[in-house]
């Protein structure tokens, strides 16, 4: 019982810091649907994550990239990707021509999904880590990737000039193409910079996978 209560105090730490994020970015948002749309992912894998906190429980590493993947959706959601004020200070110190915080969204929707579904392929399928799983988990986030596209395509018809802001293109047309090759790259070097620590993490939560990092045997 003290192991499961020492092994959910990071989880409520991080959780109790974004729902503290969601009540700061919920208060007096630039524009309200936008704020809504942008916080959506939060507000539904953050009751997910609780209820399966102790039946399937994840990696620190993955808890932690959950969180800082919602505080950064919350920051955009708050002001917009295109006002943010960090994205402003980029701009101005590096000569940007646009505020590009939405390229740090982007990037993060692949760096922390990746983990996350690095583990869930580890922990419920027979992949093994290598090239398969590095492959599959990449080409998951560029699905997942796109399907977000789509669904920005869809505010775009459904809400027409309101849905500017949710977009966030700058008058980039190439901005969708953008977003996806960013979340790609993100999946690609979460992979290749966290693989040792995220597979320490997983032998400590789940010791029955060591078999996986061990040397296939047989004809």
């Amino acid at each position: 019982m003290n192991d499961m209560n020492s092994s959910l105090r990071l989880p409520l730490v991080l959780l109790g810091i974004v729902l503290l994020g969601l009540a700061w970015s919920g208060i007096g948002p630039y524009d309200r649907l936008t704020w809504f749309l942008e916080v959506v992912p939060v507000l539904v894998a953050a009751p997910l994550l609780v209820w399966t906190a102790r039946s399937f429980p994840l990696t620190p590493l993955a808890y932690v990239l959950i969180a800082v993947h919602a505080l950064i959706l919350m920051y955009g959601g708050h002001y917009t990707y295109a006002l943010t004020p960090f994205g402003n200070w980029m701009q101005d110190v590096f000569g940007f021509t646009r505020n590009h915080y939405d390229r740090i969204g982007h990037l993060m929707q692949g760096f922390g999904p990746a983990i996350v579904a690095r583990e869930l392929l580890l922990r419920t399928s027979p992949l093994r880590p290598g090239k398969w799983l590095l492959a599959l988990v990449t080409l998951s986030i560029l699905g997942v990737s796109a399907c977000y596209e789509f669904t920005e395509w869809w505010a775009a018809i459904a809400g027409g000039d309101a849905a500017g802001a949710f977009l966030g293109t700058q008058g980039d047309v190439w901005d969708t193409q953008w977003d996806m090759f960013l979340a790609g790259c993100g999946a690609i070097a979460a992979q290749f910079l966290l693989e040792r620590v995220h597979d320490r993490e997983l032998l400590r939560l789940q010791p029955s996978l060591q078999y996986k990092w061990e040397p296939a045997t047989g004809p």
